[in-house]
């Protein structure tokens, strides 16, 4: 394993973080909602869930899904099942007003979590990345230092969106479409539940 390698790698990672999803829209509305502290450990919530993923997949869960696709969609269901239902609180919660303890850090966190653990194509996704950009024979240590540098890639992107989210003219644009913005982000998040449960 070489720098380049692993710059290609966290290039690809870059890309697949702004990509617009579930992961980026709930780390929007919860760093809006909570101040940036929370949206940083949102973040990282979310980067532990991925770097999971990416672990999963250089351990070979990728190929376990494949040939077990009946637990591929007991992942898939468990997951649209928690979006959905993520989007029905955020859609009922759209008018309620912000108050500096909305979300406490170790909710942030496991919320990001398990977004990003509601989405087994993230495991997919990471396998073909990997296939891609690293060889076959990476030992248990380069294995180790490939996870680290997702998640810590992450926690560093997410944290400095969570900055931008909060300078004041961000803010007070989105308090005052909070409920609007809110209910945009439930139909989302509603969507894309539904779409991987009748996804084939």
């Amino acid at each position: 394993m070489t720098l380049e390698l692993m710059i290609a790698f966290n290039l690809a990672l870059g890309v697949a973080i702004l990509s617009p999803g579930p992961a980026l829209l709930y780390l929007m509305r919860t760093a809006l909602t909570g101040g940036w502290r929370t949206g940083f450990v949102t973040g990282c919530g979310l980067g532990a869930s991925a770097a999971g993923w990416t672990l999963a997949a250089l351990l070979g869960l990728d190929a376990l899904f494949t040939l077990f696709p009946w637990a591929y969609m007991g992942f898939k269901i468990a997951g649209a099942f928690y979006l959905i239902w993520v989007a029905i609180q955020t859609w009922r919660h759209a008018k309620d007003s912000i108050t500096a303890a909305t979300r406490p850090h170790a909710r942030s966190f496991l919320g990001g979590l398990m977004i990003n653990l509601a989405n087994p194509k993230a495991v997919l996704f990471a396998g073909a990345v990997l296939v891609v950009i690293f060889p076959p024979d990476l030992g248990l240590t380069e294995k180790g230092l490939i996870t680290l540098n997702h998640f810590i890639v992450e926690c560093i992107a997410y944290g400095l969106f969570s900055l931008l989210l909060n300078t004041p003219q961000v803010s007070r644009r989105y308090l005052a479409l909070k409920p609007i913005f809110d209910r945009i982000a439930a139909t989302v998040l509603g969507a894309l539940g539904i779409r991987l449960l009748t996804d084939r």
